[in-house]
């Protein structure tokens, strides 16, 4: 995994790095999760639990001044952000959460983005995922 950030440009490391961090800190955070397993999937970095839905977090060269954090895009997730959230975040139509480099990240928000995502399949027979 080191590798891979590694391989992102220096601008990028920071951004992703928060990402990642908002991630592992979450699902420290939450009870229901004793293990989250890291790793890359797609080449993207990626992150699993039991019970949960796998995200993603990448930046791509045709797109340098964004990068953005994914999650199934046949699950419910994105649309139920949508619904939460609305405007607070840019969204990839029902697969991804977007960010320009110079965007303040709503954090409390996508923590709990993130916690949706990391607890869906306890979730997602509940309206609005139980938000």
């Amino acid at each position: 995994m080191e590798s891979k950030f590694s391989s992102y440009p220096e601008y990028v490391r920071p951004k992703l790095d928060l990402l990642r961090n908002l991630i592992l800190e979450t699902a420290k955070e939450d009870s229901k999760i004793t293990e989250i397993e890291e790793t890359l999937k797609w080449g993207e970095p990626s992150y699993l639990v039991k019970k949960g839905s796998t995200i993603r977090i990448d930046w791509k060269t045709k797109t340098p001044n964004q990068y953005a954090i994914y999650f199934k895009c046949t699950s419910k997730l994105v649309l139920t952000f949508k619904e939460l959230y609305g405007e607070t975040f840019r969204y990839e139509n029902n697969r991804a959460i977007l960010f320009d480099m110079n965007d303040e990240i709503p954090v409390n928000e996508l923590k709990t983005c993130i916690k949706l995502a990391l607890n869906y399949h306890h979730l997602k027979h509940l309206p609005r995922l139980g938000e």
